[in-house]
């Protein structure tokens, strides 16, 4: 009976230290820092599996050990030129003195509420210190879509950043990274996930970006224009040279035919008096044929060869 008494008593005890919460377990993706009356005691505990407290003294505080992520509010900011946008950022970060972490901040709401002050804090600086053009172009090398390299951006009217947002995400996350380790926060990344135009800015900067498009078109506009007139000036000049020498192949194959035709006349003629005769009033056709019409009136004297010729034709 009296080691029954025994066992149940430890039984009792076990019972109540498993409910008073002496017995707590972690897992792979926690740390735990364990606190009495508010301050931590010991070195943070990493190694998964259950693990003992003083209950009703000691309180178990879990830690997240993977990267987390921060999603701010779109803030309203001036730029440096005094244009009023939008800006929407997010992080990642993680924390590494577990220890630091808990005195410093107790949970992730502060965590979170603490990473808002100083990353919005360092955005507003790095936008404020900045024009609008740093802030909306993702980097300074951009260039007019089909653009040579010879023909930048600002020889269209559109300027070039000088440094763009890239370099300015950087600066933001070099300035916040040293206020957060103090707290045990390292911060890997910070982002602009969106950058908007306030509603008193959208109408003039519309404007703008179309007057920047209409400067881009007249100019490849311009440009085609010039090449169109070159190709015509070239395919003109060509036509000329090709009529050219087709004339003088015309003239050159014209002049051996006629000198062909002299040379077979010439050598008919020679033949007999006939013949030269013959040739003569084939001639003398040609030329009446080419030179009277239907409406010809003629006045010719009696002895006139080609009144001779009629009044033979009427015998």
């Amino acid at each position: 009976m009296k080691v029954l008494g025994v066992l149940g008593g430890l039984l009792a005890l076990f019972m109540l230290l498993l409910f008073s919460g002496a017995f707590y377990t972690i897992s792979m993706t926690e740390i735990v820092v364990v606190t009495q009356f508010g301050a931590p005691v010991g070195e943070p505990i990493t190694e998964p599996g259950l693990h003992w407290k003083t209950p009703f003294v000691q309180d178990v505080n879990r830690i997240e050990k993977r990267v987390l992520e921060f999603d701010g509010p779109p803030t309203r900011m001036p730029t440096k030129d005094k244009t009023y946008i939008e800006v929407d950022t997010f992080a990642r970060w993680r924390i590494i003195d577990a220890g630091l972490y808990i005195k410093s901040l107790r949970n992730e709401l502060s965590a979170q509420s603490r990473l808002e002050d100083i990353i919005g804090s360092e955005t507003r600086a790095a936008v404020a210190s900045h024009e609008l053009i740093e802030v909306v172009r993702s980097d300074k090398s951009r260039t007019v879509p089909g653009a040579g390299p010879s023909q930048a951006a600002d020889t269209a009217g559109l300027r070039l950043a000088k440094r763009g947002r890239k370099e300015l995400e950087l600066d933001i996350l070099k300035a916040s990274a040293p206020k957060l380790t103090p707290l045990g926060i390292e911060l890997l990344d910070v982002r602009f996930k969106r950058v908007n135009y306030t509603t008193e800015m959208q109408t003039p900067i519309h404007q703008r970006m179309i007057s920047e498009r209409a400067q881009v078109a007249q100019r490849f506009r311009s440009e085609g224009e010039g090449e169109a007139a070159r190709i015509l000036g070239k395919k003109d000049r060509r036509l000329r040279e090709v009529e050219s020498i087709a004339y003088k192949s015309v003239q050159e194959i014209r002049g051996a035919a006629d000198a062909e035709a002299t040379r077979i006349y010439a050598e008919a003629y020679d033949k007999s008096p006939e013949a030269r005769e013959f040739y003569g009033f084939m001639k003398t056709l040609e030329t009446y044929r080419a030179v009277l019409g239907s409406k010809t009136n003629l006045i010719l004297s009696t002895d006139s060869d080609l009144f001779r010729l009629f009044q033979q034709a009427g015998k």
